[in-house]
């Protein structure tokens, strides 16, 4: 395991590599947490701030060019980017179902899906894990 990989591509890559794992552990401790607690609310803004991150960041990644530069991981950071403030907005309201809906939903498809995705060979999250 080397992060060498990792800190010798563009800038942009280990920005949402790195605010991706945070999510990801803050994540979790969400899911395991008591909910509605003002830590609960903390870690959550946190996340949403780390997950506004990891969306934003994608913009200037262009590894995968689909339709010119673009791949269908953009798709789903616009999604992330439009579902984060309707989660926020549910649990403003107190719309606890829909709001533990919408975050579990970006938690699921933005940090773990597509976080697998990333260790397929010939991705930098591979020859960080496994090596060259």
């Amino acid at each position: 395991m080397s992060l060498a990989p990792l800190l010798d591509a563009e800038p942009a890559i280990p920005l949402h590599a790195m605010a991706a794992m945070a999510a990801f552990v803050l994540g979790v401790i969400q899911l395991a947490g008591s909910k509605g607690t003002l830590p609960h609310r903390t870690v959550g803004w946190i996340w949403v701030l780390l997950m506004l991150a990891v969306a934003l960041s994608s913009f200037w990644i262009h590894r995968i060019k689909l339709w010119g530069p673009w791949s269908p991981i953009h798709l789903l950071s616009i999604f992330t980017l439009t579902m984060l403030p309707l989660g926020v907005w549910y649990a403003h309201r107190h719309r606890v179902v829909d709001h533990r809906r919408v975050m579990i939903g970006i938690f699921s498809g933005a940090l773990v899906v597509a976080g697998l995705f990333t260790l397929l060979p010939g991705r930098i999250m591979h020859m960080v894990v496994f090596g060259p």
